[in-house]
């Protein structure tokens, strides 16, 4: 299962011209409201400097880094709860994804209408927010409804159930998104109700080319609202990055020197998504093949050998070990193992990001 970010917005605030540099996708781009209407979906790679350091050691005949899905969903609208604009569409787009970015305007452009008038970003956001929550608390109003009937049996689990969603009914009410104040233990009450404002958020504030190395007062409005959501936050050009995208490898990296900046906002912007998803990264390598493979947090090394077949799970005998700084001292494997630092981990191991890991098993 791949893991995915939808990004979302108002009308006009760059969404689409951020998608189509991210993924050098095509996603049409236009000045009104709702040209996007079903979201495209873009495969990006993951960058990552120990993929490119196991290649340089190792020397394989392919490499395989890991992939992030972003997800363009149409622009947001006030009233979309209700249904205005294509509201209802938009949001069970949303419902899918894993997390969200959440792309905020923070330049000034006579050529591109916004679509309240003038460039506020606490409105904006604001604006956005409430409709998620207002969609939420229709669902969790189905859902009490629902259940207090079945509860009226005495059935133990789902009265706590009920008394979770009526807490968490209380708290959207007043303006509270959800993923501040839901607990690990309440998550399971709710998970299957698809809510959105329970989703990792981060936001991403959209900048003309003179904001990026200073924030202007739009941005720093922006960091101080992820600051205080304990959102994740990340600042991007969309104009920038669409002419990155036209250029080569070489050509990028010289342009990015000159503005001052060490890499790309969207570099920035896959990375932040692969961390809001709670998401790490263990390697096989081999003269064959370096790859990189995607897992939750906290997955332990038999489930982790099912990522790359059924059969290595199924047959999990034990795992061979070496974390990458190892190998960034050493540079070889063979060396390392003639030095004994091959660790043997069982399948209760939880595998940390980094691990370059070998499988043995028997089918």
């Amino acid at each position: 299962m791949g893991f995915n970010c939808g990004i979302v917005g108002l009308p006009n605030v760059g969404k689409s011209t951020l998608f189509n540099a991210l993924t050098k996708a095509k996603a049409e781009s236009a000045n009104y409201p709702f040209c996007t209407i079903d979201p495209n979906i873009g495969i990006v790679n993951v960058p990552d400097e120990r993929v490119d350091f196991l290649v340089e050691h190792i020397k394989p005949k392919s490499v395989v880094y890991t992939t992030i899905e972003f997800v363009d969903i149409a622009g947001l609208v006030k009233g979309a709860s209700k249904g205005e604009g294509l509201g209802n569409k938009f949001l069970s787009h949303i419902r899918q994804v894993d997390a969200i970015a959440h792309i905020v305007r923070c330049f000034e452009d006579s050529n591109i209408t916004h679509v309240d008038g003038d460039v506020n970003p606490e409105r904006d956001i604001d604006v956005i927010n409430t409709e998620l929550l207002l969609a939420d608390m229709e669902v969790l109003e189905r859902a009490i409804s629902r259940i207090s009937k079945a509860a009226k049996s005495g059935d133990k689990e789902l009265k706590e159930k009920l008394s979770v969603l009526e807490r968490i009914y209380a708290q959207a009410s007043e303006g509270n998104m959800l993923r501040k104040i839901v607990t690990k233990d309440e998550y399971k009450y709710i998970s299957d109700l698809s809510l959105i404002s329970v989703k990792p958020v981060m936001y991403v504030a959209n900048v003309d080319e003179g904001s990026i190395t200073v924030d202007n007062d739009y941005v720093k409005t922006v960091r101080k609202i992820a600051e205080r959501e304990n959102a994740a936050f990340v600042k991007i050009s969309g104009k920038i990055e669409a002419e990155l995208a036209e250029l080569s490898k070489e050509d990028a990296e010289e342009f990015l020197n000159e503005l001052g900046v060490d890499k790309s906002g969207l570099e920035s912007l896959i990375i932040s998504g692969y961390g809001l998803l709670d998401l790490i990264t263990f390697f096989t390598a081999g003269e064959k093949e370096v790859k990189a493979w995607t897992i939750k947090n906290g997955t332990t090394a038999k489930e982790a050998a099912g990522k790359i077949h059924s059969d290595i799970e199924r047959g999990f005998i034990r795992a061979e070990v070496v974390d990458f700084d190892t190998f960034r001292e050493i540079k070889s494997m063979n060396r390392i193992k003639e030095l004994g630092k091959v660790r043997l981990e069982g399948k209760e191991y939880i595998v940390k990001d980094g691990d370059i890991v070998y499988f043995r098993f028997n089918v």
